[in-house]
């Protein structure tokens, strides 16, 4: 059997009382000249992507046997940073600003874990840098005495990047730019760089999303080959691509999303059947048929892995001739598909399902608002809602059963409120609203959960390699740290040495409804960790489901086109071949960090344009006084958020002038130290809007009352009281996905 790179991997991890050399473990297994060279090759491999060091006199270790870690730097504006390794891999570890000097955030690295600082407690210090994050940089251009710089967009990059004489181009002082990084950062010396790119004016709203896509390093111009590869598919389903598709264009399918989507991946049709079950189609476009794989669309959506939506704005993962074109199901028009049916009892429980390539005609193309209307009244406008109500009743009936299954099982839904930016026709933020997820919203979910759900079961039943969606359960710590919160509050949570969805999911129902309902939401959501791609199937936490992916938005989702090809070649196939399965056993787990890591880039950038939004419309506030209530607390201060507005800010510790105020971090307080007035969780506060600093994204206020706290919820029936505290030294310890993007 030939070398292989986990071989070497196991050979160190498994063997090795100390470091080897590359002769000691071909030794260790018996290597023939000619596979010397190949593992050679992979242990360079190893190193530069940090599964393995290189030490003094050629040695080779694994990282954490030389109390070493690697990962990827996140610093913090303050200057600290921490080195966070991949999922599984330990915790995160600290690293003081003064080791910072000649790294910058997001930065892969190496960092020896050594006793530092006053308490002697673990810190990192960066020994080597194995990739750079950043090639550019997006800020605003300055000119200094003799010299110009950039002031980077970001704030968590605290150097300057220094412009030499004759590298500025075009840009004047104040504008905003991308630079190329020439030089990086030294013990001794900034980074030096080139304007490449002159964005524009800091305050155009154009520049703004311009500045936030290049921090982000979100591509947002398709390649020109691209392009003209997406515009030569044909625009109509020719007769011959219908051979061997189930032929569903007379179901009355449909589809229903917001009222300004553009692309629209899944159409939904429903069927009452004998005995009370029900019969659900979920139609997604067939985007795998149009994208081969490895070809020059496939290449660029897979290096953008999502399409990222900004206020009034998509930077879409496919070319626009597909995403809004022949692969969305628009109304009156054929359409390949890949479709999920399903017939669920009246328990909710799926008890058939198949799955086959077909091709629809969408019969309306509905929005939110006109289901929730026509579900509450009975009445709809316009021709396409005829012959529909029947339909879409049943589907909210079948929803209902969905829901109360997931329920049983202990599913948690954190049905917080979002922020819905408004803007004018100039791209100001005109008003900042709360976000609707009515029934509609409800329905579509639970018809898209249910199919994700069952196109995994299917493809895992049939040993076919996917990514999987998955949710590890929270660490006992954490989850120590919320039993501990809640107690305080009149609330229990049994930790029987294991943390278990249905326990939590009776929480939320528990603190429906009561003033601290939100505040609990919010905590609980925080401890939970972040859900991600990978191919190796540990569940979903938060959905309590043994096996779950991503089928139903392959249109904005890489991990979704991925199992629609696997789905497709089992359907026409019966089976994948032995060579395929070993080729995509090979390629998912790198696949599965990329899609993540590309996931978690666009959220990022999301969260960055809101909040960008959210200080331009309070900006015009300053001054003025608004009720809110306290969010967080920190031994800094306490957050608040104004009331129906979903705006967060800081009331700085220091602007609390009446008294000492102390933080008692198990209750989520600060405490007066002679008047014994609390700020807690909860607390409803009148604020008044101190500052806005529009480049560091932070909104300061200043507090001027207070609002009476409500009763403390009386003991009116038996909870389940905290006991079984986990060990100390158990690890410690968020769910879901993201257009409004439906909750699959």
């Amino acid at each position: 059997m030939p070398i292989s790179a986990p071989d070497l991997l196991r050979i160190l991890q498994s063997h090795a009382r100390q470091p080897l050399t590359s002769t000691e473990i071909f030794a260790e297994l018996s290597l023939s000249p000619a596979e010397q060279k190949l593992a050679i090759r992979f242990l360079d491999d190893l190193v530069r992507q940090g599964a393995l060091v290189s030490l003094k006199g050629e040695r080779y270790s694994i990282p954490s046997q030389v109390s070493l870690v690697v990962g990827v730097l996140r610093a913090h504006r303050d200057g600290y940073g921490f080195v966070s390794p991949r999922p599984g891999e330990g915790a995160d570890v600290f690293v003081p600003a003064r080791y910072l000097r000649e790294v910058m955030d997001g930065d892969r690295v190496i960092a020896r874990v050594e006793r530092g600082g006053r308490g002697g407690k673990p810190e990192g210090r960066i020994i080597r840098v194995l990739e750079r994050a950043h090639q550019t940089m997006v800020g605003r251009y300055e000119v200094g005495r003799r010299i110009g710089f950039v002031v980077a967009a970001d704030p968590r990059i605290a150097q300057d990047l220094f412009i030499p004489p004759g590298a500025e181009g075009e840009a004047r002082p104040g504008q905003v730019v991308v630079a190329r990084i020439d030089n990086y950062p030294s013990k001794t010396r900034g980074p030096e760089g080139t304007i490449i790119e002159v964005l524009g004016e800091a305050d155009d709203p154009a520049v703004e999303i311009l500045a936030i896509v290049h921090k982000n390093g979100l591509p947002h111009k398709f390649p020109p080959e691209v392009l003209a590869a997406a515009e030569a598919v044909p625009r109509e389903v020719g007769a011959e691509e219908m051979g061997n598709r189930v032929d569903l264009r007379t179901l009355p399918i449909v589809t229903i999303d917001g009222e300004t989507a553009r692309d629209f991946d899944d159409a939904v049709a429903v069927r009452q059947e004998e005995g009370g079950g029900i019969r659900l189609w979920v139609s997604i476009a067939d985007v795998g048929h149009y994208v081969a794989e490895s070809s020059l669309i496939d290449v660029e959506a897979y290096e953008r892995g999502t399409s990222v939506y900004f206020p009034g704005q998509c930077i879409p993962m496919l070319p626009e001739a597909l995403s809004n074109g022949i692969c969305s199901l628009n109304p009156g028009v054929d359409r390949l598909t890949m479709t999920a049916e399903m017939v669920f009892d009246e328990q909710g429980k799926q008890v058939e399902s198949r799955f086959y390539p077909s091709v629809i005609r969408s019969h309306a193309r509905l929005t939110y608002t006109e289901v929730r209307d026509m579900l509450a009244t009975g009445e709809g406008e316009g021709a396409h809602f005829q012959g529909l109500l029947g339909h879409l009743r049943l589907m909210e009936e079948l929803a209902g059963r969905l829901t109360a299954m997931r329920r049983r099982r202990g599913s948690l839904d954190f049905d917080l409120p979002e922020a819905e930016v408004v803007l004018d026709l100039q791209g100001r933020p005109e008003n900042i609203i709360r976000s609707e997820r009515n029934v509609a919203h409800r329905l579509i979910e639970e018809c898209m959960l249910a199919a994700n759900e069952a196109v995994a079961a299917y493809l895992t039943a049939n040993d076919v390699p996917i990514l999987y969606r998955i949710h590890e359960p929270p660490d006992l710590g954490k989850m120590q740290a919320f039993q501990e919160f809640i107690a305080h509050f009149n609330y229990g949570l049994v930790l029987d040495g294991v943390v278990e969805a249905k326990r939590l999911q009776t929480l939320l129902a528990e603190v429906a409804g009561q003033p601290e309902e939100r505040m609990i939401n919010q905590t609980l959501l925080k401890s939970m960790k972040q859900a991600r791609y990978s191919p190796d199937n540990i569940g979903h936490f938060g959905l309590a489901a043994d096996c779950y992916c991503h089928f139903t938005s392959p249109i904005r989702r890489y991990p979704d086109l991925l199992v629609h090809r696997a789905l497709r070649e089992l359907s026409l196939k019966g089976s994948l071949a032995p060579g395929r399965i070993s080729h995509l056993k090979q390629v998912l787990p790198e696949m599965g960090e990329h899609t993540s890591h590309r996931e978690r880039r666009a959220m990022d950038a999301e969260r960055d344009i809101i909040a960008l939004k959210k200080c331009q419309f309070m900006e015009e506030t300053v001054g003025q006084e608004f009720d809110g209530f306290v969010s967080g607390v920190q031994a800094f201060g306490i957050f608040v958020e104004i009331k129906d507005i979903f705006v967060e800010g800081l009331v700085h510790i220091s602007s609390l002038s009446d008294d000492f105020y102390h933080f008692e971090e198990d209750r989520q307080r600060l405490i007066g130290e002679n008047t014994r007035k609390i700020f807690q969780v909860g607390d409803g506060v009148r604020v008044t809007v101190a500052k806005v600093d529009l480049e560091r994204r932070e909104i300061d206020f200043t507090v001027t009352g207070l609002v009476p706290r409500p009763r403390q919820r009386p003991k009116d029936k038996p909870k389940e009281k905290p006991k079984d505290k986990v060990k100390e030294g158990q690890k410690k310890g968020r769910s879901g996905s993201r257009r409004r993007r439906k909750k699959t």
